[in-house]
């Protein structure tokens, strides 16, 4: 794995032993920045990186030109590798590693500033059973998101682009086996259900 873009391209990125960490492919990642910066969206952009894994997405913002990233993530060997790829590339300046669930790190990261961008790659499997979409739909409901923030979530393309409450779907392209849904805060909110009916009397 390797830097894709920017001053950092071509360098290395480490990853865990196993399969337990699934980075985002160099094609895919290649692809995703190309369409951020087409979008004049990463230079100077603050950049919340959610189940970071490896960091590699967050890294790849960084060498493009992002101010600064937060990268959460829990699994003790893919922490240990997104220390040791911050430092190696000299970025502890920029980027900050969070130890922690995504869930308890929304929370946490109430008081930080709001991001510009959100990158999400869950375990496919937090797709589909829900799960991830609740954290992405938490973060809409706080004070994270700038108002013209991005948000992109990553995930297998046999799985439609889902709904997620207080995001507006904006767009979905494909790469293989791997999808990418992107996101932006919902203008309005969800209209309220209809009252029930008043039994007569």
């Amino acid at each position: 794995m390797r830097i894709t873009g920017g001053t950092l391209r071509s360098r290395a990125i480490r990853a865990p032993k196993g399969q337990a960490t699934r980075p985002t492919s160099d094609r895919v990642r290649e692809a995703l920045f190309g369409i951020l910066e087409s979008a004049g969206v990463v230079r100077g952009a603050r950049v919340l990186d959610l189940y970071a894994g490896t960091g590699a997405l967050a890294l790849e913002a960084l060498s493009r030109g992002a101010a600064r990233a937060i990268l959460v993530e829990s699994s003790r060997e893919a922490l240990a590798a997104a220390r040791g790829n911050v430092a190696s590339l000299g970025l502890e300046d920029r980027a900050r590693i969070l130890a922690a669930d995504v869930r308890d790190a929304v929370r946490r990261l109430e008081g930080e500033a709001p991001f510009d961008v959100v990158l999400a790659d869950p375990p496919w499997a937090l797709v589909d059973t829900g799960e991830a979409l609740r954290v992405l739909a938490d973060m809409a409901r706080s004070s994270l998101l700038a108002e013209d923030a991005l948000v992109i979530l990553e995930h297998s393309s046999r799985t439609p682009p889902p709904d997620v409450e207080g995001l507006s779907n904006q767009q979905a392209r494909r790469y293989g086996d791997t999808a990418l849904t992107f996101y932006k805060p919902a203008i309005l909110a969800p209209p309220d259900p209809p009252d029930e009916a008043l039994p007569t009397e």
